[in-house]
């Protein structure tokens, strides 16, 4: 297992979509992040949802879909190394790629724009895993139904960009109609967004807000499961 995730973890270093996922957040971050007036509760918050939107909707199932498109699952089930340990490797490694996006976000915010950042970790840490395992189910579920990882790249994209209008990424909700902004923030992509937003604030995440992340996580998943096929 130690093994298998060395390797995975090289190739993951050499993957271009992983210098992707972490810059496009960044040069966001950085663009906007000159005119931000002190205190400000929405860009950071926003770039830490690109960030996780990247990692889950684009890398996580691109990968999957790609090594069972060229039979890498299929070839591990003959070896002790189990199809099934690729997997979990797979996800603690794309969970590092996001915390690693978002760390960065939050380092370069906090250091060189002066952003402001919340003073209550343990409700931004709950958010984070919650909007992370909900976009990860996602992002499963796109591997588990795309017949090749071309197709999952496209899926993922074509995924993320609605979502993302909707959770409030691209237009603020405020300037959006009130139907299009609510149900933005049932997805999850917009709870998620609307959840840092409110830790940002020094508030609570939503409760609900909280239980419709993990409501995705644990439905989304078990869809994903019952479709997923290892070749």
């Amino acid at each position: 297992m130690t093994k298998l995730a060395i390797v995975e973890l090289k190739l993951l270093t050499r993957e271009p979509g992983a210098i992707f996922s972490l810059l496009i957040p960044l040069f966001i971050l950085v663009v906007f992040g000159s005119s931000i007036e002190p205190g400000d509760t929405v860009l950071l918050p926003m770039a830490l949802a690109i960030a996780v939107g990247l990692v889950a909707l684009y890398m996580l199932p691109t990968t999957m879909a790609t090594y069972r498109e060229r039979g890498i699952l299929r070839r591990l089930s003959t070896t002790p190394v189990r199809p099934g340990n690729l997997l979990v490797v797979q996800l603690l490694l794309q969970l590092v790629l996001a915390v690693a996006a978002c760390g960065l976000l939050l380092a370069v915010a906090g250091t060189v724009l002066g952003a402001h950042l919340p003073t209550r970790v343990l409700p931004g840490v709950l958010t984070f895993l919650t909007g992370t395992a909900a976009l990860f189910a996602v992002g499963l579920l796109i591997a588990a139904v795309a017949p090749n990882g071309r197709a999952a790249n496209g899926i993922g994209v074509l995924l993320y960009f609605p979502m993302s209008y909707l959770a409030g990424l691209m237009q603020p909700t405020d300037q959006m109609p009130d139907v299009v902004a609510r149900i933005g923030e049932y997805t999850p992509l917009g709870a998620l967004r609307q959840s840092l937003r409110d830790v940002w604030a020094d508030g609570a995440p939503s409760p609900l807000l909280l239980g419709v992340m993990a409501a995705y996580a644990v439905v989304v998943s078990i869809a994903a499961a019952r479709f997923f096929r290892w070749e």
